[in-house]
């Protein structure tokens, strides 16, 4: 399975600017949803504006999971956003998705960040009963956002 590119909401470098996401203090979680979800639409601003997350059940907790050691880094012009690979383990049941979104807890309107196909195909993933699903940001990080 390859998932694509994470991407970035069309609101997200506007509201940093505003003050509206504190990258090194704020939390950000990760949230999983169903293949009919409107998430992918980049002009959403909050996530109470998407669609079809999946339940509260099998494991999985409707909003999701804080991130784990989140990093705001510049190095030569260049930030990076990333953090430790996310793991959600099924019980009960399969933990069933298409994508992923990354939002900003803190934020009063939590407020989303990024989107991503988990798998290009496209197709849905899924962790059966006993097993994991782990969404492992890329290698350079989840985003970088570099000078002209």
């Amino acid at each position: 399975m390859a998932a694509n590119a994470w991407q970035i909401y069309d609101s997200f470098i506007e509201r940093m600017g505003d003050g509206g996401h504190d990258m090194d203090a704020d939390q950000f979680y990760l949230a999983l949803f169903l293949s009919g979800s409107n998430c992918m639409t980049m002009t959403l601003d909050q996530l109470s504006e998407l669609t079809s997350q999946h339940a509260s059940q099998y494991g999985y907790v409707t909003g999701g999971q804080l991130l784990d050691n989140v990093s705001w880094v510049e190095s030569s012009g260049t930030v990076t956003f990333d953090a430790d690979p996310e793991v959600f383990s099924a019980s009960g049941g399969s933990i069933l998705c298409r994508y992923a979104v990354i939002y900003n807890y803190t934020s009063a309107d939590d407020l989303v960040v990024a989107a991503c196909l988990l798998d290009n195909s496209p197709a849905d993933v899924e962790a059966t009963d006993g097993n994991t699903l782990t969404i492992t940001p890329h290698a350079s990080g989840v985003f970088t956002i570099a000078q002209a």
